[in-house]
C-alpha cells in the first residue's frame, strides 16, 4: 500500500486554449497553433498534489514525468487568455524544466506549489513574479 496523496488538481488544460487556438488557426499561419492546442486538449493531463506534480502529455499521453517538490529550485509563471489560464516553468536541482501549459486557475496552482516547495526545500525562495 503506497503512502496516500492529497489531490489539490487533476485535469487537463483550460479549454479557453484550445479554443483561441481553433479560432487562431482559421487562418494558415494559425495551423501548427491549433494543432498543438487539440493535441494538448486530448492528452495533456496535470496531477498535482501534496507529494508531487505530475505531468502526462505527448502524442497520445506516452509521455510521464513526476516532480517531488524538494527536486525544485525555481518557479515561473506567464498569464495566458487575458489572465484566465496560465503557463508555468518549473527548473529542478538538475537543471532541467518542466512546462506546465494552459493551467487553469494558474495563480491559485502557483501559489500551492510555492507552499509545498517552501516546506519540502528550505533553501528555496520565492521567485519575485506574483
Amino acid at each position: 500500500m503506497g503512502i496516500r496523496e492529497d489531490v489539490y488538481y487533476e485535469g487537463g488544460p483550460h479549454i479557453g486554449d484550445l479554443i483561441v487556438n481553433l479560432l487562431i488557426g482559421l487562418t494558415i499561419v494559425g495551423l501548427p497553433l491549433a494543432v498543438g492546442a487539440i493535441v494538448r486538449a486530448l492528452w495533456l493531463r496535470f496531477r498535482i498534489t501534496d507529494r508531487r506534480i505530475t505531468v502526462i502529455g505527448g502524442w497520445q499521453g506516452r509521455d510521464r514525468s513526476d516532480v517531488i517538490y524538494s527536486e525544485i529550485v525555481k518557479i515561473v509563471k506567464v498569464p495566458r487568455g487575458i489572465g484566465f489560464w496560465g503557463d508555468m516553468a518549473i527548473t529542478l536541482k538538475n537543471g532541467s524544466r518542466l512546462e506546465l501549459r494552459a493551467i487553469p486557475n494558474f495563480r491559485e496552482v502557483y501559489d500551492y506549489i510555492n507552499e509545498r516547495i517552501a516546506a519540502k526545500n528550505p533553501e528555496y525562495i520565492a521567485t519575485a513574479n506574483k
